[in-house]
């Protein structure tokens, strides 16, 4: 017997189901239910044959899932309840007492609490695997210099390795957001919660927590079900790495340019143009930066959802999965794509070299220069932006300006002038720490050496 006399409407059906995408949550539901399995046999709703019964049932439904055989039906809702059917024709009715003590409520509150705690565990390890790619390349590339933009206007010059230790700094950002986000997944257990408002089981949560990975047993049950925050978590953090491998991409797109030279992409992450035989776009690089909105506006369809959404369950949290899911697959694809980017990418020293050989990089050294010889900062760069315009008037560099000339301008200038413009000086002269120096950038190095190893 049922409440309802009447079949769905299909319209309603295809609205209303969701297997066709949360499928993908069967491993965790399968654990999920093993360990409900065992809760309940704590509890004497199952002796035990009946829990090893299910259990072997469990395994058989696992192994149908893995080896894609699984029977679904037409008639299957969701995941949950195709394998609690599935588990029914292998066990008989005994599979109908999986779901005491269960709602679907705090059920796919766990399997997604579960899903999430072991994607963002991938994400990290996808992220330090780049990370570590950024190493080996920096500790390649310790005296190559290039032009440091502001404004995509040349503005001082930097070691190539300072630059890509720049991206190992943002990554290790999202390492970190990525890892809070495996914690707060694995933070409370919903299971035990029952549809809002718990159980007529006193059931053993704190094991059952244990067993599943998660610190403790949710101690609210309506939170519980309504929760979907450690999704959000998820989703902001991979937001935040899909921005940053934009930008990574953005940097690659334009030094690969033939107008920069700086760089060639890996052929194999690199396309031809269908009537342009001499192309070879960077493609991996451009998706990179096309990827980013997608992943945004997958925290933004959640956070939508669960905006003004009434306690406890709703069905409205069951478009919580396709913006989670999507943001799963896109940002580990992106995170595998930058690494083999990188790992066939060459750089042009020489031409680089070139491009931060421009004296005008040169100014704020000069006017620090100055600022050594008693004058206050804003003097001193009023008087450089004199010889700098001086010299652009003139078609000459900053040490082309003879020695009678500078010293209209300030006579604090001596010999000294034309040192601080010899090309070398330039970067060594960044000693601050976290600065650009060769001294400077080997200590950085070293320190995100020790940052990632922390890491594990």
């Amino acid at each position: 017997m049922s409440r309802f006399e009447k079949e769905p409407n299909p319209t309603f059906w295809a609205l209303n189901a969701s297997l066709a995408f949360d499928r993908r949550l069967a491993p965790h539901d399968i654990e999920g239910s093993r360990a409900h399995a065992r809760s309940i046999h704590r509890a004497g709703v199952l002796d035990d044959d009946e829990l090893l019964t299910l259990l072997e049932g469990l395994d058989t439904v696992a192994d149908e899932i893995e080896a894609e055989t699984f029977p679904f039906q037409d008639s299957d809702e969701d995941i949950h309840m195709a394998i609690e059917r599935r588990l029914t024709e292998l066990v008989g009715p005994l599979g109908g007492k999986l779901h005491t003590a269960r709602s679907r409520n705090d059920q796919v509150a766990t399997d997604l609490a579960l899903f999430v705690a072991e994607r963002s565990a991938v994400a990290g390890a996808l992220v330090a695997t780049v990370m570590e790619r950024l190493l080996g390349i920096a500790g390649d590339h310790l005296g190559s210099r290039l032009p440091g933009y502001t404004h995509l206007q040349r503005a001082q010059p930097v070691s190539l390795a300072h630059h890509l230790l720049a991206w190992f700094w943002m990554l290790e950002r999202d390492l970190s957001r990525f890892d809070a986000a495996e914690t707060a997944a694995q933070g409370s257990m919903p299971l035990g919660s029952g549809a809002l408002a718990g159980l007529n089981w006193d059931l053993d949560r704190e094991a059952t927590a244990s067993e599943l990975g998660f610190k403790r047993p949710s101690p609210n049950s309506i939170d519980a079900v309504s929760n979907r925050d450690f999704a959000l978590d998820y989703l902001a953090a991979a937001a935040a790495c899909a921005t940053h491998l934009s930008r990574i991409g953005a940097e690659i797109v334009l030094w690969s340019s033939s107008e920069f030279g700086f760089c060639k992409p890996a052929e194999e992450f690199s396309s031809g143009s269908s009537i342009m035989p001499q192309k070879m776009n960077p493609d991996a690089a451009e998706l990179l930066r096309a990827k980013a909105p997608r992943v945004v506006s997958a925290y933004s369809r959640l956070a939508g959802v669960m905006h003004a959404l009434p306690l406890a369950y709703s069905k409205d949290l069951q478009e919580d999965k396709e913006p989670l899911f999507d943001a799963v697959d896109t940002i580990e694809l992106s995170l595998r794509a930058l690494d083999g980017l990188l790992a066939g990418i060459s750089f042009d020293v020489e031409r680089m070299a070139a491009a931060a050989s421009d004296q005008m990089a040169a100014a704020t050294d000069v006017a620090d220069l100055l600022v050594r010889k008693g004058m206050p900062f804003r003097e001193a760069h009023g008087v450089v932006g004199g010889l700098v315009r001086h010299a652009l008037e003139r078609g000459i560099s900053l040490s082309e300006i003879d020695r009678e000339t500078v010293a209209v301008y300030s006579e604090l200038f001596g010999e000294e002038y034309y040192e601080v413009l010899d090309e070398g000086a330039w970067l060594d002269s960044k000693i601050s720490s976290g600065g650009t120096s060769a001294a400077a950038v080997e200590r950085q190095l070293a320190e995100a050496r020790e940052a990632l190893a922390a890491r594990g």
